[in-house]
């Protein structure tokens, strides 16, 4: 008999939530190998299969039983259980009648607290089959489920009514009941195309046999299979299809036997802007859009089916039906937006709340037009662009376009501005103003939309810092986190050399006439919270956290300028001297932070030195000193670096063989002061010292 079998659990339900499909399929793989791991049953690789009905795990080769383990239970002292005479004591007798043995039984042991009476026996490992039930239960309450839902009687709940369960270990049912059903080794197929029960015989047999019955279970196999037939149906179509990973995780969760099948619209629809039109498609009806080769939205799209049907040109023309009147209402909702100048949209604002304590969406754009005037003074950048499109940057969020289609915010604003005869500068900030919209996306590109996309993040994130609702753990109802990261990427990668807390402090002005209790505790959280996403930034990057405190340990604020110094050390930190430098650096600093208080060492007296190795030093730092605040003061910093390395055979030349802390208080105080040169030349990029961490 062998010690291992392969385990396959199947939970099959109604249909589940397609967006949440995966991570439960995930979850629940995750959670049970975790559950088996934790319970010493050994094991090989372990997959997870998912369809809109149903959760399976298998497991490969799981031991059928634990290993039985010895138990070593510890009794009195020797000294406590034998009167003088060497009879047991009443603790001694105790000890071993708990254990079940007599006193010859017990053994004597050596601890750390002397020698003790102690008993050892063998635990039986208890079998797979025992544990798996329990095992199974627990991993599946553990599933992240926003919204449980109860069925029938029962005084369970689970994220859809739970239709049947298969549990097997080797070609054995693992007897137990859970969420009502009992086990069994029977699965289902397709609900259309395979009625009936299906008896799986070993979990070797599961992805053949539901396949076999119009179900492939594998997620991966899914998506595949789904861009395959899409891209061949599109090449057909001579056009290109676009696969939005999103949308295909979507459709991949939604079927169990994909088809793709092409379907048509009228062109009439093509005079809508195609976001809109590919907003429709995807959001509504799951369907994939093609473009021809001048990359414009072709008349044309492929839905995914759940069924071989046997007449799908009845399936298309179903799917052609519904689409029309989609398309129909987003023509309607454009065209009559059209009508309305996005001047006269702006008045509609202000019955739009944005923050209760904050007013109104129109008082948002206010503060935002006064606030990205002033950076685009501070840009040198032309006002008379930035004014005009701050007046009507939020007014596509009372049309109807964007009041069905959210997501369209800014690129509905774009074609209304454009509609409304605004220039590109003004238009192209209708949509700018919320890029990037997510990490990795483009970054606004125009003058204009540069200074609104600052504006408009600075205004969120200072105004709700400032009513005291700053984002905890996971909760950031505002996306502040998303809005900062998205300032610090505009201003990096923009090249502005904007001073964050000016920033702020311009930012919050716009708020006196609210009456806030803004105090300068708000400006140093949000000064932290920068600090915080800078650092989170460059920690996704793959910058070593030494490399980041070493440069924000100097409290600076302007984001370029700390985005140089930050790759200059990265590079530094390569470097082959850079660890006995850095080691140097957090000498100098450590003398310095106990002795220098009592000492003047603003200046080094060149007449007090006297060894050979200070006096090389002393010559060198004064050397390189102008050439290195002059690379800084270009923030040139990779070059300073490379100016300061040569400092390190005068540097260890000097520890070898001066003393610092001397007996004789004047050259102390010059030695001293010759650190502190040392110590400010190297911090004037950062503190390498942190490399040492």
């Amino acid at each position: 008999m062998s010690n291992t079998k392969d385990f396959i659990v199947e939970l099959g339900t109604e249909e589940l939530p397609p967006l949440s499909l995966e991570t439960l399929a995930k979850a629940f793989h995750d959670n049970l190998v975790n559950l088996i791991d934790d319970a010493n049953l050994e094991h090989q690789e372990c997959s997870f299969y998912a369809t809109p009905r149903r959760l399976a795990v298998i497991i490969k080769q799981l031991s059928v039983a634990q290993p039985d383990k010895t138990i070593e239970r510890q009794g009195p002292a020797v000294i406590a259980a034998f009167d003088p005479e060497g009879n047991p004591t009443p603790a001694a007798t105790g000890f071993a009648k708990s254990c079940g043995v007599s006193i010859e039984q017990l053994e004597q042991v050596e601890t750390n607290k002397g020698d003790r009476l102690s008993f050892q026996f063998k635990e039986q490992g208890k079998t797979a089959e025992q544990l798996i039930p329990e095992l199974v239960q627990t991993a599946l309450n553990k599933l992240p489920i926003a919204k449980p839902m109860r069925w029938g009687d029962y005084d369970h709940n689970f994220i859809r009514p739970v239709k049947w369960l298969l549990l097997m270990l080797g070609d054995q049912i693992v007897p137990c009941t859970i969420f009502s059903c009992k086990s069994s080794n029977i699965t289902h197929g397709h609900r259309f195309l395979a009625e009936g029960d299906l008896t799986l015989s070993t979990a070797n047999e599961y992805l053949e046999l539901l396949e076999n019955h119009y179900v492939i279970a594998d997620i991966q196999k899914r998506k595949d299979l789904i861009t395959q037939q899409v891209n061949k149906l599109a090449e057909e179509l001579n056009a290109t299809a676009v696969i939005e990973p999103s949308l295909l995780k979507e459709v991949s969760a939604l079927v169990e036997w994909p088809v793709a099948l092409a379907g048509n619209f009228e062109k009439e629809f093509l005079s809508v802007p195609q976001e809109a039109l590919i907003s429709t498609m995807s959001t509504n009806q799951k369907y994939f859009h093609l473009k021809d080769n001048n990359e414009q939205l072709m008349a044309k799209f492929i839905t995914i089916s759940n069924i071989q049907s046997f007449n799908p040109k009845a399936v298309i023309a179903g799917n052609e039906k519904v689409i029309r009147p989609r398309l129909a209402d987003a023509k309607f909702f454009y065209e009559q937006d059209c009508k309305h100048l996005l001047t006269e949209q702006a008045n509609k604002l202000k019955e739009v709340v944005f923050q209760n304590k904050l007013g109104s969406i129109f008082e948002k754009t206010q503060r935002i037009q006064s606030l990205a005037k002033e950076i685009a003074s501070l840009l040198l950048i032309e006002v008379k662009n930035v004014e005009r499109a701050a007046t009507i940057c939020k007014s596509d969020l009372v049309t109807n376009m964007v009041s069905e289609f959210p997501s369209l915010q800014g690129i509905m604003g774009r074609y209304y501005a454009i509609n409304d005869g605004e220039n590109f500068e003004v238009s192209s900030a209708m949509d700018e103003i919320y890029m990037p919209r997510f990490a990795g996306d483009k970054l606004p590109s125009t003058d204009t939309g540069i200074c609104l996309a600052l504006a408009d993040r600075l205004d969120t994130l200072t105004g709700i810092f400032a009513i005291k609702q700053i984002p905890t753990g996971n909760k950031d109802p505002f996306a502040l986190r998303r809005a900062a990261l998205g300032i610090l990427r505009i201003l990096i990668e923009k090249e502005l050399p904007l001073d964050i807390d000016h920033l702020i402090s311009l930012s919050l002005k716009g708020f006196s006439n609210l009456k806030l209790d803004i105090d300068s505790e708000c400006n140093k959280q949000l000064s932290d919270f920068f600090a915080a996403r800078l650092k989170a930034m460059y920690l996704d990057q793959g910058i070593h956290n030494t490399v980041i405190q070493s440069v924000q340990a100097l409290t600076l604020s302007t984001p370029l300028d700390i985005a140089a110094r930050i790759h200059a050390v990265q590079t530094f930190n390569d470097m082959q001297e850079a660890k006995s430098l850095a080691e140097s650096n957090k000498r100098v600093a450590n003398i310095l932070n106990k002795s220098a208080a009592n000492y003047n060492i603003e200046s080094v007296d060149k007449s007090v030195l006297s060894e050979t190795a200070e006096q090389a030093l002393f010559d060198k730092i004064e050397e390189i000193k102008p050439k290195v605040g002059s690379l800084c003061q270009q923030q040139q910093y990779s070059e300073a670096f490379l100016l300061l390395v040569v400092l390190k055979p005068a540097i260890d030349n000097f520890f070898d063989t001066v003393m610092v802390m001397t007996d004789d208080e004047k050259l102390r105080q010059n030695r001293l002061a010759l650190l502190n040169q040392l110590r400010n030349l190297f911090i004037i990029i950062a503190d390498i010292s942190f490399l040492q961490k």
